[in-house]
């Protein structure tokens, strides 16, 4: 009996405590306190609790302060180690605190950690431009020349890259770049890169990533490379952001400002900004016609004057949930318009072979457009337990609208007839444009030193673009069906890849291929021509790399590559400012398929980093320009156009190098230099009805440089120089001069280094202008074309919450970009 007795009083006394045990364990309780700043006795709101549960780690509870700076919220009750943090103050962290009942830890006093803002700017200055063996990363924040300019500016300024006097963006000096925004093709880009380029302004950029050559994982698209434009979003903890205020001449006027607030569970980020700006310009072509014997038999001088006026918004709106430690999902809606103004004035002076002045004619073509964007996209990460296995699925619908219209007034004065007429023309060009993108992205490492992945990527783009012209007849606007046309162009691409990644000692490897099959209509539906491209390739590449040191990597690296023809490449209508220059689409255009090889090196030494590479790139079907006179309304008119010639062998050398000689003193600097070797021909019928034959098998030789210095001044000043050099290149019809050119800025903190005001003048000694010389048959002519002039810009910098150079933590950030290149 006293055996049974005893047994149920142990039964009894271990249900009790197995009870005891689980109510401790669901037990809730109340925690409250109070942040200050030690010195001024202020409350810190949007301070940072973390409370992390000794016995279970991943259990992380806590809140922020409110506008008293005060907290209060439920947790377990338990054992657990505490983080107070604000942004640039020293941390204060309790360990292993036993907390069973409510308890209130009093008064935190946080105090600024000077040292930690010192570090964390040195390490940011240094990495103003990061040099990867796969890849360059330029960071945009530290850059004072891009202060109140656009993204075209931005890339301006990049390694590598290179951008006309009319926008158009070159990679290692060749055109057929891929540009991508958070990794994704915009919406922008099926319209017209180089002016979409100019919307965007430079403070809403984090980082360019600059590749080279691209793995599998990449879109093939871009025969010379891919540039992917990372948009800013707010990662810190908190409320903060950033306003910036721009005043320029020629006027440019802009506000533009990022906002997020993020606590454990979500991120809110936005961006929002307006800006209007005047961009003169001015243009020069003077034209001598010839006969067959090479005399001349006439000219033509042209001059041209223009003003741009662009007054657009820019605003986006995100939203990031954690949805658990290894779920987040993005969602962000865009939305961009635009309203523009392009007066151009076009002067015009008719002479006979003995330069007696016949005609002058002025045509003044008053231009407005609209432009409007609207993009959504998701983003979903799946973390696993495993680090780096993540499966990423992207999705995006953009909408664009872009109208243009113009009234264009002519009046000519011949002075043989002794007559003076006016006659007036209007056109306009309507686009509209939908983009459908789904991506996934799937990466499993296998052991600590080996990776598969393997994706998939469908696009879909519908681009239909309205261009008409009409002339004025009696009073009454009448059609002219030569340059009226509804084009409508349609691509749809499916794609699949696979790569392999491993690292074996000093030797790693990353193997891929890939798949897409396109599916390509140009429909010309006024003419009634309509084409259908299907075709589909296959994609390989691979990256061997060995480390030579630890601070110390050679690379060698192939993919296949490919150009699709789009918008005004493709449209034979697109525009008549001047009557006796026109670009003209060719719909027949083929993609052009490119082989890339590179072989780099990499070297880092404490105060200087050292990048090379040797490439060459073979396309087939590449694309050159043909330049030929046609007789149109009774006038010689030069028109350009694409056509697929032959093959192409490019051949380069490219370094790219960091120093830092002393603290206060910061250069990058980036050499290309390229041989570009041209084998085809062209045939086309002359003004007299024979065939012309134009041999495009051609060698030139060019290079490209830039120099920037950063140079921290007494009494807290930066002063940052750039300089630019395009060397002088030939073609088969002609050469283009070369273009000297300098940027400079000066910065200083104030405010208590909340607020940093810029000045900047791009273009110092207004020199960017793109000269050309044009030899045919029938006409040689000279050019000169300057798309801005020199522009100079004050803007104002407040920030609030965050520090000068704050890194932001990247919790839930997408990783995908990373190569699996030197481990």
């Amino acid at each position: 009996m006293r055996h049974i007795q005893f047994l149920v009083f142990i039964c009894s006394f271990l249900f009790a405590n197995i009870s005891f045990a689980q109510q401790s364990e669901n037990k809730r309780v109340k925690v409250a306190g109070k942040v200050i700043d030690k010195i001024t006795k202020q409350p810190l709101e949007y301070t940072t609790i973390t409370f992390i549960d000794v016995a279970n780690p991943s259990a992380v509870s806590g809140g922020i302060t409110d506008a008293k700076g005060e907290f209060s919220f439920d947790i377990k009750a338990g054992t657990y180690n505490i983080t107070v943090e604000f942004i640039s103050f020293k941390p204060i962290t309790i360990n292993n605190r036993v907390i069973q009942n409510d308890a209130n830890l009093g008064t935190f006093s946080l105090v600024e950690d000077a040292t930690l803002l010192d570090a964390v700017e040195i390490r940011r200055e240094e990495s103003t431009v990061e040099i990867k063996l796969d890849k360059k990363v330029y960071n945009v924040g530290q850059d004072m020349m891009v202060k109140g300019g656009t993204v075209s500016d931005v890339l301006d300024n990049v390694p590598s890259v290179s951008v006309d006097v009319e926008g158009n963006v070159s990679l290692r000096g060749n055109e057929n770049v891929r540009i991508l925004i958070d990794g994704k093709p915009s919406g922008l880009g099926g319209i017209n890169i180089a002016e979409a380029l100019k919307l965007i302004p430079a403070e809403t950029i984090d980082k360019v990533e600059v590749i080279t050559n691209p793995s599998a994982r990449y879109d093939a698209e871009g025969g010379g490379g891919i540039l992917n434009i990372v948009l800013k979003k707010g990662k810190n903890l908190g409320v903060n952001g950033t306003v910036t205020t721009t005043v320029g001449n020629p006027d440019n006027y802009g506000i533009n400002g990022t906002i997020n607030l993020r606590s454990k569970n979500f991120n809110v980020f936005t961006t929002q900004g307006y800006s209007y700006r005047k961009g003169p310009g001015n243009s020069l072509t003077d034209t001598e016609y010839i006969d067959a014997a090479g005399n001349p038999t006439g000219y033509l001088y042209e001059r041209r004057n223009n003003e741009r006026l662009s007054k657009g918004y820019n605003g986006n709106l995100g939203f990031e949930w954690f949805v658990t430690p290894s779920i987040s999902w993005t969602n962000t809606v865009s939305y961009r318009n635009n309203k523009a103004g392009n007066p151009d004035d076009v002067f015009q002076r008719f002479y006979d072979q003995t330069k007696v002045l016949n005609k002058r004619v002025n045509r003044f073509n008053d231009e407005s457009g609209d432009r409007e964007d609207i993009d959504f996209s998701t983003n979903f990460i799946k973390k696993f337990k495993k680090d780096g296995h993540q499966l990423i699925i992207d999705g995006s619908y953009s909408f664009n609208n872009d109208d243009d219209n113009s009234l264009i007034s002519i009046r000519e004065n011949d002075l043989v007839a002794n007559t003076f007429s006016t006659d007036q023309q209007q056109t306009a060009n309507n686009q509209r444009q939908k983009r459908i993108l789904l991506q996934a992205d799937y990466v499993l490492p296998i052991g600590e030193k080996h990776r598969f992945e393997a994706g998939y990527r469908g696009n879909i783009t519908d681009l239909t673009t309205d261009y008409a012209v009409e002339d004025l007849n009696n009073g009454v606007w009448e059609n002219n069906a030569q340059f009226t046309n509804v084009l409508q162009y349609k691509e749809n691409v499916n794609a699949l890849y696979t790569q392999f990644g491993s690292k074996i000692n000093k030797f790693s490897y990353l193997l891929g291929l890939r798949f897409e099959d396109s599916n390509i209509e140009i429909n010309q539906f006024t003419q009634a021509v309509f084409n259908d491209k299907k075709y589909n390739n296959l994609f390989p590449s691979a990256f061997l790399t060995y480390e030579l040191g630890d601070f110390q990597n050679i690379s060698l690296s192939y993919s296949k590559r490919i150009s699709r023809p789009r918008s005004r490449f493709i449209n034979p209508f697109s525009s008549l400012s001047s009557n006796i220059n026109l670009f003209r689409g060719n719909p027949d255009l083929d993609p052009s398929l490119t082989d890339a090889y590179d072989l780099g090196y990499l070297k880092k030494w404490n105060k200087f980093t050292f990048n090379t590479s040797m490439y060459f790139n073979r396309t087939k079907d590449a694309v050159q320009f043909v330049r030929n006179t046609e007789i149109i309304d009774a006038t010689a008119v030069l028109v350009t156009s694409p056509v697929n010639v032959g093959s192409e062998d490019r051949f380069g050398f490219e370094f790219t190098l960091s120093y830092n000689p002393y603290k206060w003193w910061r250069l990058n600097s980036n050499f290309n230099f390229f041989r570009n070797q041209t084998k085809g021909n062209y045939t086309f019928v002359d003004l007299s009805g024979n065939p012309e034959n134009i041999d495009f098998s051609n060698t030139a030789l060019s290079w490209f440089t830039r120099i920037t210095s950063k140079v921290t001044l007494p009494w807290g000043i930066d002063w940052q120089t750039n300089g630019t050099y395009n060397a002088p290149q030939t073609n088969a019809q002609g050469k283009s001069k070369g273009i000297l050119s300098m940027n400079l800025a000066f910065s200083k903190d104030i405010l208590k280094d909340k607020g940093t005001l810029a000045l900047n003048v791009s273009d110092v000694f207004n020199s960017r202008k793109r000269i050309t010389e044009t030899n045919l048959l029938s006409q040689n002519a000279y050019s000169e074309f300057q798309w801005r002039e020199r522009q100079i810009n004050l803007s104002l910098t407040y920030r609030f919450n965050r520090s000068k150079n704050e890194r932001e933590k990247p919790r839930g950030e997408n990783n995908r970009e990373e190569e699996f290149i030197g481990g």
